[in-house]
């Protein structure tokens, strides 16, 4: 019993670092204002950093199901930054919250589906999260207030004034940011899944230590 809480604890540590991590890997992932110019970028980093902890978790723990509370932890630790900025005075759209936990549910279930296969995980679990992320930020992007309105009434504090947000130039590399980053999430997903899934070597071999 004290084994398994332990696990399920270490879990809820990583899961808020890795949203630290999140947050302070640019905040032109985090603010709305940026969100359409950078929304490739952002589905790489957010489907990548979803993808190695939530199945280093979930092959660690051997639960399906762990993803997805990896996931919710970090959704809900971003809330509660997300109402940091509101309670100082910045609009609810000011900080949009990553959908991370229905392409963490689709980790689970193919784990589940294919009887705790781990290479099954790696390859078809990541390439659905990879492939999935940009498609559910979309549709959460688009149900906030106009990015650019944000940007120009709320400017960033943390940054100069001369970093203020220019006009996207829609149409010449973004023409289609969720395909787009849908194809890249899937390639390269995969790749840092199985870097999560041999992180679980590497603690077995320093548990036995």
């Amino acid at each position: 019993w004290l084994r398994r809480t332990t696990h399920y604890l270490f879990i809820v540590v990583v899961a808020v670092n890795s949203t630290l991590l999140t947050i302070n890997a640019g905040d032109y992932i985090f603010y709305t204002d940026w969100m359409w110019t950078s929304f490739v970028v952002f589905s790489v980093s957010q489907s990548t950093m979803l993808a190695v902890g939530a199945v280093y978790y979930m092959l660690f723990t051997g639960v399906p199901g762990t993803a997805t509370y990896y996931a919710t932890i970090m959704t809900i630790y971003t809330w509660v930054a997300k109402g940091a900025w509101f309670a100082l005075g910045y609009p609810y759209d000011f900080i949009v919250v990553p959908v991370w936990i229905p392409s963490a549910m689709l980790l689970d279930l193919t784990y589940w589906a294919t009887s705790r296969n781990k290479h099954a995980a790696i390859i078809i679990g990541g390439t659905l999260v990879g492939l999935s992320f940009p498609l559910f930020n979309m549709v959460n992007l688009l149900l906030v207030r106009d990015p650019l309105e944000v940007a120009f009434k709320y400017p960033r504090p943390t940054l100069p004034a001369y970093m203020t947000p220019i006009e996207p130039q829609v149409g010449k590399f973004y023409n289609s940011p969720v395909a787009l980053g849908s194809g890249a999430g899937a390639v390269l997903t995969v790749p840092i899944t199985a870097l999560g899934a041999k992180l679980n070597t590497w603690t077995y071999r320093w548990m036995a230590a």
